[in-house]
């Protein structure tokens, strides 16, 4: 049987004691069912760390993200909230997830009327999170890419498109390079507040 390798990132909403280490047991609950169980199963399996998923609010709170990769066959995704996921061939950097925002559903429902700067002022409003999750909300996705890159929004909110592409060309064959340079790479906001920034690198052969 070929090695299965499951990595998460979970981006806990807050910044307390609190939130941070039920982000980490929640990464290692998704992880750890998600090789046993698959993909889905993981994603609930770390939901199920937090509230109830009818409540209007969940505290703590969090977004994640979940890739299962194997040998030899596309990695096997599935996310809630606004963890990207993104896939490098070796030439094109491509973003292979849909962040679960307002911003992003006023861009794709909102036709040629929708004002896309005003759109951004929506981005950091999350509609789907692990206190939420259940079935219908949890997206998946296949990459056949060799290379597979996990982002909190502490990465990709801070990083134009250009710069995440030209940090994977600096680093297409060293995984934990790639993954220290985009960490390092996050900037403050304009009111100097950075946000916590996080990426997991898979590289495999098919």
């Amino acid at each position: 049987m070929a090695e299965l390798t499951a990595a998460a990132v979970v981006d806990g909403i807050g910044n307390s004691s609190e939130v941070a280490e039920l982000s980490r047991l929640a990464a290692q609950v998704a992880a750890r069912v998600g090789v046993r169980k698959g993909r889905m199963a993981g994603l609930l399996a770390a939901a199920e760390l937090y509230g109830d998923p009818g409540a209007t609010v969940v505290e703590p709170d969090a977004v994640a993200v979940l890739a299962l990769a194997e040998p030899g066959e596309d990695t096997r995704l599935a996310w809630v909230g606004d963890c990207r996921a993104w896939g490098f061939d070796g030439q094109r950097l491509r973003q292979y997830s849909t962040d679960h925002s307002m911003g992003e559903h006023l861009r794709y429902n909102g036709g040629k009327r929708i004002d896309l700067e005003k759109a951004r002022l929506y981005d950091n409003w999350v509609l789907a999170t692990l206190g939420r999750a259940v079935v219908a909300r949890v997206c998946q996705v296949d990459i056949p890419d060799p290379l597979v890159i996990l982002t909190s929004d502490g990465v990709h909110d801070s990083l134009d498109e250009d710069e995440l592409d030209g940090l994977v060309h600096a680093h297409p064959d060293d995984p934990q390079a790639l993954a220290d340079a985009l960490t390092a790479a996050a900037r403050a906001d304009e009111n100097g507040y950075r946000d916590d920034a996080t990426a997991v690198v898979l590289r495999h052969h098919r």
